[in-house]
């Protein structure tokens, strides 16, 4: 079922064009002044000019310096939903340049945002989930993330937010996971990402199987893919009308069939056709995954034995633009002859 966009529409008591006449050619140092004002209009008002003007990286620059991010910080949990929403978008802004997304680390605005994943305005959750998702871009913000201890909560919102939040979870996770497994998988994550990999939305049910392929990429993320059956589910988005979802799912299950235990799941969930389909479909993104997950399950006897008889599909591969399908090909081959 389709979900309305979330709307960054102000109250309608607020005149953002106000803002704009009273604060838009003012130094930095009084808009700072500004926001530390006990007068809530006063607020509302730096903050949009605020917003305009940390477009510019200079200004990200100069603002960070200034002790902008204090003022800030405090504003993040002011009981005006007005303030709330548009401090939460200035550091969205911020996050988006590289001299600001640093700052924001720096100045703990991470944990900051803590409280914010819980706010009853859409646009709130929305603007804190950006820059959360473009903070854990940097080893350092994942590392921030995974400190703050969010990946419980984040794992948790996945079973109650909008889509559109959804995805931007989904993408905070994934880079947050590339360096740390553990407090995910203690958190359930992989329960919740089986269950998205069946979900409407073309890109949710994508990124939860990249994030999967984060988790496969872990040894005992190879063990929880396993233990909660979702192979069979990775192997039935392999024919998914969508390249994205097929090039990720093939991703996640070259990494997860690692392990003897999950070569005998993609078996049992006969992920041979449907991979061989992939390698013949010459301009298949997923191509080089599918290749090398078959290569994997050419390792058991009764896969090698199936895939015999499939060796003109590998040797077409053998002409491929692309280099490492190429290489990935003659392995497969190499493993399929083999003779104990």
């Amino acid at each position: 079922m389709a979900q309305p966009r979330i709307s960054a529409y102000l109250p309608p008591d607020i005149d953002p064009t106000k803002a704009a006449l009273a604060f838009g050619r003012r130094a930095l140092p009084k808009l700072n002044e500004e926001l530390q004002s006990p007068e809530l209009l006063t607020q509302q008002r730096a903050l949009m000019a605020l917003c305009d003007l940390v477009h510019d990286p200079e200004k990200v620059y100069q603002a960070i310096a200034l002790g902008f991010l204090d003022s800030l910080k405090t504003l993040l949990v002011h009981q005006d939903q007005t303030v709330r929403q548009k401090t939460t978008e200035v550091l969205s802004i911020m996050a988006l340049h590289s001299i600001g997304r640093e700052g924001l680390i720096r100045s703990g605005v991470i944990s900051a945002l803590a409280g914010l994943l819980d706010d009853p305005v859409d646009i709130c959750r929305k603007n804190t989930h950006q820059t959360l998702d473009m903070l854990a871009k940097l080893p350092e913000g994942a590392g921030g993330v995974l400190q703050a201890d969010l990946i419980p909560p984040l794992v948790l919102k996945l079973k109650t937010e909008l889509d559109e939040i959804q995805e931007l979870i989904l993408d905070t996770l994934s880079n947050c996971l590339h360096v740390e497994v553990s407090k995910a998988l203690a958190a359930g994550a992989v329960p919740v990402l089986k269950e998205k990999l069946s979900h409407p939305s073309t890109a949710i049910r994508s990124k939860a199987a990249w994030v999967l392929l984060e988790i496969s990429s872990h040894a005992e993320g190879k063990i929880a893919v396993c233990e909660e059956e979702v192979i069979p589910e990775l192997v039935r988005l392999l024919e998914d009308t969508q390249p994205e979802v097929q090039v990720n799912s093939a991703g996640a299950l070259m990494f997860a069939i690692v392990t003897p235990q999950g070569r005998s799941s993609a078996m049992g969930a006969e992920a041979i056709p449907p991979l061989l389909a992939l390698v013949a479909e010459e301009t298949s993104k997923a191509r080089l995954n599918a290749i090398k997950s078959l290569t994997l399950l050419a390792e058991l006897p009764e896969g090698r034995k199936a895939l015999l008889d499939h060796r003109a599909t590998f040797q077409r591969c053998l002409e491929d633009p692309s280099e490492a399908v190429q290489r990935a090909a003659e392995i497969a081959l190499d493993v399929i002859d083999w003779k104990p």
